[in-house]
Protein backbone atom coordinates (compact mmCIF):
# COMPACT_ATOMS: atom_id res chain seq x y z
CA UNK A 1 0.00 0.00 0.00
CA UNK A 2 0.99 3.44 -0.64
CA UNK A 3 0.40 6.57 0.94
CA UNK A 4 -0.53 9.72 -0.68
CA UNK A 5 -0.92 13.22 1.00
CA UNK A 6 -3.08 15.98 -0.42
CA UNK A 7 -1.30 18.97 -2.02
CA UNK A 8 -3.10 22.21 -3.26
CA UNK A 9 -2.51 22.61 -6.89
CA UNK A 10 -3.67 25.70 -8.25
CA UNK A 11 -7.67 26.34 -6.77
CA UNK A 12 -7.65 21.85 -6.46
CA UNK A 13 -6.40 19.51 -4.17
CA UNK A 14 -4.27 16.54 -6.28
CA UNK A 15 -1.98 13.57 -5.36
CA UNK A 16 1.57 13.20 -7.10
CA UNK A 17 1.50 9.38 -8.07
CA UNK A 18 5.11 8.01 -7.37
CA UNK A 19 6.78 5.97 -10.08
CA UNK A 20 6.16 2.49 -8.64
CA UNK A 21 2.49 3.11 -8.82
CA UNK A 22 2.18 4.49 -12.53
CA UNK A 23 4.59 1.92 -13.52
CA UNK A 24 1.80 -0.81 -13.52
CA UNK A 25 -0.50 1.75 -15.21
CA UNK A 26 1.81 1.86 -18.36
CA UNK A 27 0.93 5.52 -18.41
CA UNK A 28 3.32 8.45 -19.15
CA UNK A 29 2.75 12.42 -19.29
CA UNK A 30 -0.28 13.60 -20.24
CA UNK A 31 -2.24 10.73 -20.53
CA UNK A 32 -5.89 10.09 -18.93
CA UNK A 33 -6.71 7.99 -15.97
CA UNK A 34 -10.03 6.96 -14.98
CA UNK A 35 -10.92 6.36 -11.30
CA UNK A 36 -14.39 4.57 -10.79
CA UNK A 37 -16.21 4.05 -7.54
CA UNK A 38 -17.41 0.48 -6.52
CA UNK A 39 -18.58 -0.52 -3.00
CA UNK A 40 -14.96 -1.50 -2.08
CA UNK A 41 -13.93 2.14 -2.48
CA UNK A 42 -11.93 3.87 -5.80
CA UNK A 43 -10.26 2.11 -8.53
CA UNK A 44 -7.35 4.39 -10.63
CA UNK A 45 -6.92 2.34 -13.88
CA UNK A 46 -5.86 3.70 -17.37
CA UNK A 47 -9.33 1.91 -19.35
CA UNK A 48 -11.19 4.04 -20.76
CA UNK A 49 -14.63 2.16 -20.74
CA UNK A 50 -16.00 4.43 -23.88
CA UNK A 51 -12.82 2.75 -26.07
CA UNK A 52 -14.13 -0.90 -24.88
CA UNK A 53 -17.44 -0.33 -26.05
CA UNK A 54 -16.77 1.14 -29.45
CA UNK A 55 -14.09 -1.99 -29.81
CA UNK A 56 -16.90 -4.35 -28.89
CA UNK A 57 -19.39 -3.12 -31.83
CA UNK A 58 -16.26 -2.83 -33.98
CA UNK A 59 -16.35 -6.31 -33.09
CA UNK A 60 -19.89 -6.83 -34.17
CA UNK A 61 -19.40 -5.28 -37.51
CA UNK A 62 -16.99 -7.24 -38.08
CA UNK A 63 -18.74 -10.12 -37.52
CA UNK A 64 -21.85 -9.64 -39.34
CA UNK A 65 -20.00 -8.20 -42.20
CA UNK A 66 -17.15 -10.97 -42.14
CA UNK A 67 -17.97 -11.93 -46.37
CA UNK A 68 -17.76 -8.06 -47.45
CA UNK A 69 -14.89 -7.12 -45.63
CA UNK A 70 -13.24 -10.12 -46.94
CA UNK A 71 -13.98 -9.25 -50.80
CA UNK A 72 -13.26 -5.30 -50.14
CA UNK A 73 -10.01 -6.59 -49.00
CA UNK A 74 -9.24 -7.61 -52.16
Amino acid sequence: MTTLKLRKIGSSLGVILPKDVLGPLHVKEGDTLYVSQDKDGLTLSAYDPDFEAIMNAAEVCDHRYKNTLKQLAK
